[in-house]
């Protein structure tokens, strides 16, 4: 074989070489490109500001069937007792049901020694003041709080664990909501993302896009009571 033969055959193997490894570097950053995972708010500028937010100020109204937390405290434990049904030392609970006031069909709950107290349309702020005047005759200076106890959203689709979610809250961030169900999965879809919300006797529909930062402009961006 002469010098040239051999120079020949290892040019020929060098160029397999370099086009084999050419293709595997490749082949691993196809799949590296296929396998990043997944981001929210594509359209966001780096190190920005930005304006004009959806305030988190929904007054949800109560309604028929809610089941609603009612604590009444005071300055004197002895008043406190009036309306305490536990008979445990001090605490001022007030409670129908073992887990809450049940709002009847027709929008009210039984309080005691104040009877029935219209509770249905009203926020949960408004009933409270309501009742802490129905209240000034048995205690002075009375404090109640009310809160929602079966108020819930519906989580299903693409998510990691598909849930019903409690509301503490008015309302949630669709992004918390999604966080407490495990995120999305890396198969789901971004861009379009389904809201069902009940009003009245009716269902909107709304589709939402977590790669668009316009989303945190958006009335929908707060999840409600009964949304899917």
């Amino acid at each position: 074989m002469t010098v040239l033969q051999e120079w020949s055959g290892y040019k020929f193997f060098t160029g397999k070489f370099f086009l084999g490894l050419g293709f595997f570097t490749l082949t691993l950053t196809s799949c590296y490109t296929v396998n990043k995972p997944p981001t929210n708010f594509k359209t966001l500028p780096r190190d920005t500001t930005l304006s004009g937010f959806v305030t988190n100020d929904f007054q949800s109204k109560i309604a028929k069937g809610d089941i609603l937390s009612i604590t009444i405290s005071s300055l004197s434990a002895t008043e406190d007792a009036i309306f305490n049904f536990s008979g445990a030392g001090g605490n001022s609970s007030v409670n129908t049901l073992g887990s809450g006031f049940l709002v009847d069909s027709t929008g009210n709950i039984s309080v005691h020694k104040i009877g029935q107290v219209k509770a249905e349309g009203l926020t949960r702020k408004e009933l409270a003041k309501a009742l802490e005047t129905a209240m000034l005759p048995f205690m002075k200076d009375p404090i109640v709080n009310v809160g929602f106890l079966n108020r819930k959203i519906t989580v299903l689709g693409s998510v990691k664990a598909p849930s019903v979610v409690a509301l503490q809250a008015e309302q949630m961030p669709l992004l918390d909501a999604l966080v407490l169900c495990g995120d999305l999965t890396e198969e789901a879809n971004r861009k379009d993302i389904m809201i069902i919300r009940e009003k009245g006797n009716t269902k909107e529909i709304k589709h939402l896009n977590l790669e668009d930062h316009s989303i945190f402009s958006s009335p929908w961006y707060y999840v409600q009571p009964n949304d899917i």
